[in-house]
């Protein structure tokens, strides 16, 4: 079992404040396979503290010389690749064509739109007598999900860095070894001391100590929307700006102009990326009630080639749920969706036949659900689907935005400009149309208890910034 026992606190590598461990889990076997220290807030404060120091001389630096760090942290990045793959798969149990596929790469595109928007950034300019300036907000505490590691890491840090902020990085305990290495590459990239820290432990301790600090000027946090709350009450002492990615429970409109056994089986195809734990994933399938027993076909049909198995094979389509915990849940959830009368497509509770080792789900699909259904209601975050029929397209929208979760949509039609009539009538923050991938240039972020603020490209960088207008400054005429 590997150890990595220490914390990333002003550019060393450094003991606790006091000793306390915690195993960390592979979900394919149910066997530790390294070991981490969990901090307190004593961590917390030495960190901030080395952050707070760091930010007097980082906030100054030049556009350039911030543009030339996240362009060797890329660098180094690139040489870490396998290795951070490598960890992911084993930490989160992601299929090796999916960790060291788009669960690593997307790292190397949020660090390429951060440079992009550094670049073409204007963070001065004047309007009547007055000068309008961008500046960094100052140290911010990041906290970050375990189910896309490097996307929501890095997603955070390289805006941060580009803007001049300083950092306090709280990976999740679930899957921080992937966070370890990146540690390591923006340590050898040469990041200054104090401008990157790293603590691990729980969000009951040091995620709270982060909220709640006082030198602290921002949280950015992806997470639950219980923990986005948890974190929003434990900053609202200090009033700092809090930037939240929270849960999500999308909806997908298979509108009636549209293949429907195609989008049906494209729609599940995605659900299935990351054994369906992703937060903007289409869980919620809208069909034509007329066409249901076409989408209960097609479904069937595509749900029988998903073939769940051990990471590291090769015919592989998902791995496990990254935890007992989260298993348990999920098997919850099916139990009650087959309880409150929901048609079961295919699969169901238990695990997969020959996979009794591993937090493995069953692909499983469910028609004929209504939308007061709890499987329609709340955030199931594993590989299950839920189909529901209606009538007209106004009954689609109603059904859509009939949740307390905005943070994506989906409308699937060959008709371009119908679809787009359609997406904007959804209450969410990102819409695909016909499953179009977004990328590391897209806002990101959700409406509702989906969150607030946004990810990725200029919209990211201007998250850790601050506006400030100088009146007066310039001649008027």
């Amino acid at each position: 079992m590997k150890e990595y026992l220490k914390f990333y606190i002003d550019g060393v590598w450094v003991d606790p404040v006091k000793k306390e461990t915690l195993e960390v889990i592979n979900p394919a076997t149910e066997e530790p396979f390294a070991m981490i220290s969990v901090g307190a807030a004593a961590d917390v404060d030495r960190a901030v503290k080395a952050a707070r120091a760091a930010f007097a001389t980082y906030s100054e630096t030049s556009v350039a010389d911030r543009i030339d760090l996240l362009k060797s942290i890329t660098n180094v990045y690139k040489k870490r690749f396998n290795d951070i793959g490598a960890a992911i798969s084993t930490e989160m149990g992601a299929p090796l064509s999916l960790a060291n596929g788009a669960q690593t790469a997307v790292g190397v595109g949020h660090l390429k739109s951060a440079v992009k928007a550094l670049t073409n950034f204007e963070f001065e300019s004047n309007t009547g007598s007055a000068i309008i300036r961008h500046e960094p907000i100052g140290v911010c505490g990041l906290i970050t999900p375990w189910n896309w590691p490097m996307n929501q890491i890095v997603s955070k840090v390289a805006p941060a860095l580009a803007a001049g902020c300083t950092i306090l990085l709280k990976p999740s305990e679930i899957a921080p070894i992937s966070a370890m290495i990146f540690a390591e590459v923006l340590d050898e990239a040469g990041v200054p001391r104090g401008v990157f820290n790293l603590v691990n432990g729980y969000g009951i301790t040091v995620g709270e100590a982060i909220s709640a600090h006082p030198d602290i000027d921002m949280i950015s946090f992806t997470g639950s929307t219980r923990g986005g709350v948890a974190v929003a009450k434990g900053a609202a002492d200090t009033v700092k700006r809090v930037s939240q990615e929270l849960g999500g429970k999308s909806a997908n409109i298979i509108l009636e102009d549209a293949d429907i056994p195609k989008m049906v089986s494209k729609g599940i195809k995605q659900l299935m990326v990351n054994s369906g734990q992703s937060c903007n994933a289409p869980t919620r399938m809208l069909v034509p009630q007329s066409r249901m027993e076409d989408a209960i076909a097609a479904a069937h049909e595509t749900t029988a080639k998903v073939k769940p198995g051990v990471p590291t094979n090769e015919d592989t389509t998902i791995g496990p749920v990254v935890s007992a915990a989260q298993f348990d849940k999920i098997q919850g959830l099916i139990q009650k969706g087959i309880d409150e009368g929901a048609t079961l497509v295919t699969g169901g509770v238990g695990k997969p036949e020959g996979l009794e080792t591993g937090y493995y789900v069953q692909p499983t699909i469910f028609a004929n659900v209504t939308n007061d259904m709890t499987i329609a209601r709340e955030e199931i975050f594993g590989p299950v689907l839920v189909i529901l029929g209606y009538t007209d397209e106004e009954e689609a929208v109603k059904i859509a935005n009939d949740t307390d979760y905005g943070l994506a949509g989906y409308v699937c039609s060959p008709d371009i400009e119908h679809a787009q009539r359609v997406a904007k009538r959804i209450r969410a923050g990102q819409i695909h149309i016909n499953y179009t991938y977004s990328d590391t240039d897209t806002p990101f972020g959700g409406y509702k208890r989906s969150g607030n603020g946004r990810e990725k490209g200029v919209w990211g960088l201007q998250e850790f910034l601050e506006v400030k207008a100088i009146a007066g400054a310039t001649e008027q005429s």
